[in-house]
């Protein structure tokens, strides 16, 4: 009897140890993101920032994204979100950056997404922000940190930079990971096709340089045995008389 209740009492407290760990790692794993990941330098995309409620009894109503400023993006435009306004905030870039061309002397560095009504993310659901960017500057990655504003008040900082190779901070900001664009098919090819093409030429000219020789050669030689063969021919009666 006793030791059925010492097995009683050992799984109930793996059990709170488990509640304990997992409800510490919950809010971890719910925080705002950026979907997709993985992007092109150079290109355009549509992303959504992914916004959980992690709140039990209030809901967030105000959602801020501010972008990078080390990373400033020609083109920013947002997709209408039912019950939600949008407002974007711009600022000057000095010294201007050029984009596909043209100068550009400011960007969007931040989106603010404010509920109406009934639309704010209740708790248990979540809401996706749908942002359209580009060019996508020539960075490897973009942080945008975030903030989430909750009907109680209470605003959570989505600001924390996560570092390669470390743990992930307790409140992440979402991050864009950029790669380099692949090099075109065949962008190097005509270089060396033109190359292959001239010695190809040189080889061909040389090769008919020494076949014209040649012929050369044996016309004259023909010429020659003909023109012994005609004197013979013209020395041959007189030596019968």
């Amino acid at each position: 009897m006793i030791r059925h209740r010492r097995s009683v009492a050992a799984v109930g407290a793996l059990g709170v140890v488990a509640a304990v760990v997992l409800g510490v790692a919950a809010p971890a794993s719910a925080h705002v993101s950026v979907d997709p990941k993985q992007a092109t330098q150079g290109g355009y995309g549509r992303f959504a920032f992914r916004v959980p409620n992690e709140s039990d009894a209030a809901s967030t109503t105000k959602v801020e994204v501010l972008l990078p400023e080390n990373a400033p993006v020609g083109s920013v435009s947002t997709l209408p979100v039912p019950g939600w306004t949008v407002a974007l905030e711009r600022r000057k870039i000095d010294p201007p950056v050029q984009v596909h061309g043209s100068e550009i002397a400011e960007a969007v560095s931040k989106i603010t997404w404010t509920a109406t009504g009934g639309a704010a993310v209740k708790p248990g659901q979540f809401q996706e922000f749908p942002v359209s960017m580009g060019p996508l500057p020539q960075v490897e990655t973009m942080a945008f940190k975030a903030l989430q504003t909750y009907s109680d008040g209470n605003v959570v900082r989505w600001i924390e930079v996560p570092t390669p190779g470390a743990e992930e901070p307790e409140q992440p900001a979402p991050v864009l990971t950029l790669t380099a664009a692949a090099p075109s098919p065949g962008t190097a090819a005509p270089v060396a096709a033109g190359a292959d093409d001239s010695d190809d030429d040189s080889d061909d000219g040389a090769t008919g340089t020494v076949l014209g020789a040649a012929g050369l050669v044996a016309g004259l030689a023909g010429l020659v045995l003909g023109g012994l063969a005609f004197v013979r021919t013209r020395r041959s009666p007189a030596a019968r008389s």
